[in-house]
C-alpha cells in the first residue's frame, strides 16, 4: 500500500527492508515490534523532538532523511549528521532516562514509526537480538560523533571540509562520462551547520567551484564535474 509522497506504509511487506538495524531482527522480533509501533508519514521540515525535551519514545526512520542537530546557548546550530533509513532516533535518551540531547527534523517527506518508551524497553527485555542491534547502533552513533569532531577540529580549511562532504554525499550517485550526479536535499545553511561554518562561506565556496566547473549544487542535485580536483581540495 502506498501513502502520500509515494512512501510504503507496511513494515512487514516493505520492499525496502535491508540488513540495517531492526530490519535485521528475527521474524518473531519484527512481528513484536510491528505490534507496538505507530507508523506515520511526515512532511519535510517536521520536528520529531527538541533538545531538552523529556523523551516519550523512539522513532524508527524507515524512508526519507532527518537532520540531527544541537544548539548552543548563543543560538548557533551544529548538525551532527543526516540520519538515513534504518536508524532509530532518540534511543540514547530513552535508554538513559534523560532528556533528548539533540533536535531531529526531517529534510524530506519521510516515513517513521514511533514506539513509546516503556513499550520499547519491554521489547528489548524480551528480545536479545534487538539488544545486540541497539549496541551496534549506539557504537555507530559514537563513531559518527568522532568523525564530526575530527572533520571540524583537524581539517585545515572550510573548503577542505566542504569538499570531503560533497565527495561523501556523491557516493552511490550516477556517473556519466566522468560526471557524478546525486540527490542532496540540503540548503547552504544546512551544509554550513554540518561543517561548523557560516552560510556565506558555503555559498562563496560553491560559487567559486561552479565557476571553475568543479562542482555545483542546484535544485537539490549535486553535480561533480571534476572529482580529482575536488579530492585535491579535500586533502588541503
Amino acid at each position: 500500500m502506498q501513502s502520500p509522497y509515494g512512501l510504503a506504509t507496511e513494515c512487514l511487506d516493505c520492499p525496502l527492508r535491508s540488513s540495517s538495524f531492526f530490519c535485521a531482527l528475527s521474524p518473531a522480533a519484527v512481528a513484536a515490534l510491528h505490534a507496538i509501533k505507530t507508523p506515520a508519514i511526515f512532511p519535510a521540515a517536521a520536528v520529531l523532538f527538541v533538545e531538552g525535551q523529556v523523551p516519550r519514545g523512539v522513532y524508527l526512520l524507515c524512508q526519507g532523511e532527518a537532520k540531527v542537530s544541537v544548539t548552543s546557548r548563543e543560538g548557533k546550530t551544529l548538525i551532527l549528521r543526516i540520519a538515513k533509513p534504518g536508524e532509530v532516533l532518540g534511543i540514547q535518551a530513552v535508554l538513559a532516562g534523560t532528556i533528548y540531547r539533540n533536535t531531529v527534523e526531517t529534510t524530506q517527506p519521510s516515513r517513521l514509526s514511533f514506539v513509546a518508551r516503556q513499550d520499547f524497553l519491554r521489547f528489548l527485555n524480551d528480545h536479545r537480538d534487538a539488544c545486540l542491534q541497539v549496541s551496534r547502533h549506539m557504537s555507530r552513533d559514537c563513531q559518527d560523533a568522532y568523525d564530526v569532531i575530527r572533520s571540524i577540529g583537524l581539517s585545515r580549511s572550510v573548503s577542505a571540509r566542504i569538499a570531503k562532504f560533497l565527495l561523501a554525499a556523491a557516493t552511490g550517485g550516477q556517473v556519466s562520462r566522468g560526471v557524478v550526479r546525486a540527490r542532496l536535499e540540503l540548503t547552504h545553511e544546512d551544509i554550513a551547520q554540518l561543517m561548523g561554518t557560516s552560510r556565506e562561506s558555503v555559498t562563496r565556496t560553491l560559487s567559486e567551484w561552479r565557476k571553475k566547473d568543479i562542482a555545483d549544487l542546484s535544485h537539490s542535485t549535486l553535480t561533480i564535474h571534476d572529482r580529482p580536483a575536488l579530492k585535491r581540495l579535500g586533502a588541503l
